[in-house]
């Protein structure tokens, strides 16, 4: 099986690649190399005769299309993908995760492809008060991330409804790991903590997330791939549901810091309060999420005290003056 995967030098896209050369597949990884794709992700099969790498974007039609020639699958991770950027510049999210996904779309259709996967995210859904939304619940998102994440899936089923063409859509819910970029909660708070840095608890903390180990992401995203019925959306959680808070505690318990690290500061806008997931209809395709929240949680930690050399180059430059300007006033006047 040939496989062209796209933003495979991300986080999800690299364990995903990981994955699928171990199954024997054929990937061709297609990558803008923006500030989250990092070839070193990805080194240790660089040179696998089953992996071939294209710097390239997703909206570049001619890029895509010599790409996607001669592929069975696509799976499209490639997307602008954190909600504070979005909110600090949403034209890049509209223009990689709507316009760069109906330009990968198209160039599947042309080529034949047998089946699309368009990762997409639990957040699509908005908010929840009580129970777990099912992927017949209509989508109401929030962030312009999240929005831009509706557009995309919402072209990738307009291709199958109105093209024909296979695709399937995985809504995940937040996902954690090693290699994960320095900005999203977990990695953000371990790194900070080691380096005895504020952590920035938005609001009050009470914000709850569905949390899943990047390995069985992958593995959800794989059995959609391989065994999901076309035009159909699978939901893609973890099951343990916990508040920010929390996982601010539990990471500074592993990492032995103090609480004195906290820093609540204002509010992130349209801040969404609870995530949930049903993810009845992956399982009944025989998935389940194999690894448990707390372990996980405490091998990831570990593989960040381990590798400072992967994560502290990239905590300078553009990620700095990123965290100054998201950060830098909330924390003076927490």
């Amino acid at each position: 099986m040939r496989l062209l995967v796209t933003g495979g030098c991300g986080f999800i896209g690299s364990a995903f690649v990981h994955m699928a050369i171990d199954r024997g597949a054929e990937v061709v990884n297609l990558d803008k190399l923006t500030y989250a794709g990092d070839p070193a992700n990805v080194a240790d099969v660089a040179d696998h005769p089953a992996y071939s790498f294209l710097h390239a974007d997703i909206a570049d039609a001619a890029s895509v299309r010599d790409a996607v020639e001669g592929a069975d699958a696509v799976v499209n991770f490639a997307a602008e993908s954190h909600v504070d950027r979005s909110i600090l510049d949403p034209a890049e999210f509209i223009r990689t995760d709507v316009l760069g996904t109906a330009v990968l779309l198209e160039a599947a259709r042309e080529a034949g492809v047998d089946r699309f996967v368009q990762v997409s995210t639990d957040e699509v859904y908005g908010s929840i008060t009580s129970g777990a939304f099912r992927e017949t619940d209509p989508i109401n998102p929030s962030s312009p991330y999240s929005a831009s994440k509706a557009g995309g899936e919402l072209q990738a089923l307009a291709w199958h409804r109105t093209y024909g063409l296979d695709v399937v859509v995985t809504r995940g819910s937040n996902t954690f790991g090693p290699r994960q970029y320095p900005e999203k909660l977990i990695p953000l708070f371990v790194t900070n903590a080691l380096d005895e840095i504020a952590l920035p608890v938005y609001g009050d903390g009470m914000q709850v997330r569905d949390w899943i180990y990047v390995d069985d992401h992958c593995e959800g995203i794989w059995t959609a791939m391989a065994d999901g019925e076309a035009g159909q959306i699978y939901n893609l959680g973890g099951g343990y549901e916990a508040p920010n808070i929390e996982i601010t505690r539990r990471i500074l318990d592993l990492t032995g810091r103090d609480e004195g690290l906290i820093k609540h500061v204002q509010d992130r806008p349209g801040h969404d309060r609870r995530y949930a997931l049903d993810t009845t209809r992956l399982r009944a395709l025989g998935w389940e999420p194999a690894r448990d929240f707390p372990g996980a949680l405490a091998e990831t930690v570990r593989w960040y005290v381990a590798r400072r050399e992967w994560w502290e180059p990239i905590k300078s430059g553009e990620y700095r003056a990123y965290y100054e300007r998201q950060y830098a006033d909330r924390i003076a006047d927490s």
